[in-house]
């Protein structure tokens, strides 16, 4: 089973982790396997790459099921290091800070270590979301003076319970404040398996904006101003969402779902189309940098889509 699949910032590679333990990095343009790295009896729950701004090449960073992480280095093929901030507890989310200074990380028990990408020691970690599992992490270059809060960047975390959290950070002088807490409303959840995924994103054209899925009383997508502290708007969703990528073309959402269809959604005017090529339900879909191709995935099988 693939659990991510994340384009690098010159899009000219891609990075999959699975179950088996795999990292693999591919090119973009043939498709063609470039490297493995492969860790044995763990599954590699998620993986990103660095920013373009870290010195010293391309690294992908990985989290794993004994809540290790991995940073390894794409030009040498070599694991450049191991890090332990999550005491065995298998990782969750991961993802570089905007500038790459940090990694932040979370695990299924809802802690976010923040951790040097010089000496791999955990410098900070976050308990506000502990007792549920982090669905995502997210880190964007913004000034947050704009916002109220010093920093160059802002971060967003979401959990299982339906709960966002939302920094303002500067890791160079080690300030990372609370900028804002959502918490979405639900019924009780009466369905056989787990409830669908707590899914936000910043906007890619205004990182105010923050896009919210979730169960709750009804299927929609909410974007929520962090300048205006409300919902500004929703859009009605047929499916519960089980993943979510945002573009930053032509204000475009992808959301998958477990009926196995996937919907592009224009969400300034809310046309939208479906595409039904999928045999399984989608668990990933990921736009690429520039928003010109759209990787979804299903269980084992990636599909790759051009964007018109």
């Amino acid at each position: 089973q693939v659990n991510a699949v994340v384009f690098s910032p010159d899009e000219k590679h891609f990075a999959t982790c699975s179950e088996d333990g795999s990292v693999r990095v591919w090119s973009v343009s043939s498709i063609e396997l470039v490297v493995q790295f492969q860790v044995l009896s763990q599954a590699c729950g998620c993986v990103c790459w660095s920013p373009s701004s870290c010195k010293g090449g391309a690294r992908v960073a990985a989290g794993y099921s004994d809540g290790t992480l991995r940073i390894f280095q794409i030009a040498s093929s070599e694991m450049e290091m191991k890090l332990h901030p999550h005491d065995g507890v298998a990782v969750t989310a991961i993802q570089y800070s905007a500038t790459g200074h940090v990694i932040l990380s979370a695990g299924g028990d809802g802690l976010v270590a923040v951790s040097s990408t010089v000496n791999g020691a955990t410098i900070r970690v976050i308990r506000d979301h502990r007792g549920a599992s982090i669905t995502t992490i997210q880190c964007v270059n913004q000034h947050c003076q704009t916002l109220g809060l010093e920093g160059n960047e802002l971060w967003l975390a979401a959990s299982t319970d339906r709960r966002v959290s939302v920094w303002a950070a500067d890791w160079l002088k080690d300030k990372c404040d609370l900028l804002d807490w959502l918490t979405f409303p639900a019924p009780l959840f009466l369905g056989g398996d787990a409830p669908p995924p707590s899914l936000a994103a910043f906007a890619p054209t205004d990182p105010s904006l923050v896009v919210y899925t979730g169960y709750g009383v009804e299927k929609e997508l909410s974007f929520y101003s962090l300048v205006r502290k409300q919902i500004i708007k929703k859009i009605t969703l047929p499916h519960w969402v089980s993943c979510l990528s945002l573009s930053r073309k032509s204000q475009l959402v992808a959301v998958g779902s477990q009926e196995r269809v996937l919907k592009l959604i224009n969400w300034s005017s809310g046309k939208c189309q479906d595409f039904t090529r999928h045999s399984d339900s989608l668990q990933t879909c990921h736009f690429s940098p520039s928003g010109t191709l759209l990787f979804t995935v299903a269980f084992n099988e990636i599909l790759l889509w051009d964007v018109h």
